[in-house]
């Protein structure tokens, strides 16, 4: 990946929505005894000393995103984003092909992973940068047991993920909820949003637990949906971050991200062909390219675990490669969704499911002098818009139509 400046920074495609918050899961446990690969693989192993880089300069190293001790069921709410951050390389497994979802997570960790999230990775591993000479306290104990991170902490004061009153690093200190929010809403480059809501009220119990000029940052994780607090009205703010944790707010923060490049090994665009050892891709300018899969290709359609026999011509897809072959590929718009169009009429007649949302709605229109009604199934996520978001007999509607199922529905 090529060295970016701070104004290339800021450009990404989005990803896949997110469909959890930061609380969603305890944290307990610490270190695994297995030696962790890439951003989290060079660290201590329980005083084993440093763990040398696994996918620099190791042609026998390959990515792992199936990870033995990461269900699909169990942890249904930080899969993808598990997945989705370590076919980025951002935040992966460990040697012994787990991943340790529940272990607390340290600060360094998640320096290293922020880093890397906003596609600094190169620079970071620069010989310039990880040769620098920092000014915080412990900078000598970073340096001896973490030498690998120097780099990283160089371009995190680059990027001002760090406050301008922090000292020490304090890389082995547990990440807490407060201090991941903080340096979130900074990756996001949300500081003066964030200063200018230091007088916010935040709806916690605990809130008083919250340092005055920390408020604001939270009030801004809160807002664009970084975190919540929990059931029992608290935030529980010193409560240290799992790995799992972690990884759902970082893909959140992701996504957040206005236009960061994809970076060298993603590609995306509409698949033409597929087999069980190649895929054939049109990209946006046109050109078409044709790159082998992984035998362990992790792939996600309909926002589950697939095959490659899954995969159609025409599903839109970000695919991601390692060594020359694809490692990841996530269909961003399937084939039948990719196929929309537009209807128009007046309603007709709508019925409701057992949950009381719109199951089926009858379209009326003349065509040519003759009154035609068509019914549409309605996806159970329907948006609606305009006229109050309340659907009645007689209004005009324009709706979007995938896979002849109504999609969403403009009150004219």
């Amino acid at each position: 990946m090529a060295k970016r400046n701070t104004a290339s920074l800021w450009k990404k495609t989005a990803a896949a929505s997110l469909a959890v918050t930061l609380l969603a899961a305890g944290a307990s446990g610490a270190y695994a005894d297995a030696k962790p690969h890439s951003s989290h693989g060079k660290g201590q192993a329980h005083g084993k000393g440093p763990v040398k880089p696994v996918f620099k300069g190791n042609p026998n190293i390959r990515i792992n995103l199936n990870f033995n001790d990461l269900n699909e069921k169990d942890w249904q709410w930080a899969y993808e984003h598990i997945i989705r951050l370590a076919s980025k390389q951002v935040f992966n497994g460990y040697e012994d092909g787990s991943f340790k979802p529940r272990n607390n997570i340290s600060r360094i960790e998640a320096i290293v992973a922020a880093v890397r999230l906003l596609g600094l990775k190169d620079e970071a591993e620069s010989p310039e940068n990880q040769n620098a000479q920092l000014n915080f306290k412990d900078f000598d104990k970073v340096q001896k047991k973490y030498p690998w991170a120097v780099g990283y902490l160089k371009v995190a004061l680059e990027h001002d993920l760090f406050s301008e009153t922090e000292s020490s690093v304090q890389p082995d200190k547990p990440a807490d909820r407060l201090w991941a929010s903080v340096l979130m809403v900074k990756a996001l480059k949300l500081e003066d949003e964030a200063k200018a809501k230091m007088d916010a009220q935040l709806p916690f119990r605990d809130a008083k637990q919250i340092p005055a000029g920390s408020v604001g940052y939270v009030a801004v994780a809160l807002e664009k949906g970084l975190i919540t607090g929990y059931s029992d009205q608290t935030f529980r703010p010193y409560k240290p971050v799992t790995r799992a944790e972690l990884a759902a707010l970082l893909d959140r923060v992701d996504q957040e991200l206005p236009g960061q490049d994809q970076g060298d090994t993603a590609v995306t665009g509409t698949l033409q062909a597929v087999s069980a050892t190649q895929v054939t891709v049109k990209k946006a300018d046109g050109t078409t390219t044709t790159l082998p899969l992984d035998p362990n290709v992790f792939i996600f359609r309909n926002d589950v675990k697939a095959s490659a026999g899954d995969l159609k011509a025409g599903d839109e897809a970000l695919l991601r490669t390692y060594q020359g072959k694809v490692v990841f590929i996530e269909v961003t718009k399937t084939a039948e969704e990719a196929q929309t169009r537009t209807d128009a009429g007046q309603v007709g007649v709508f019925t409701l499911n057992a949950q009381g949302k719109i199951a089926t709605l009858s379209l009326v229109k003349t065509v040519n002098g003759t009154t035609q009604t068509t019914v549409y199934n309605v996806s159970e996520n329907v948006t609606i818009t305009g006229g109050n978001g309340v659907l009645a007999p007689n209004q005009n509607v324009v709706v979007q139509i995938a896979g002849n199922v109504i999609t969403s529905i403009a009150i004219q």
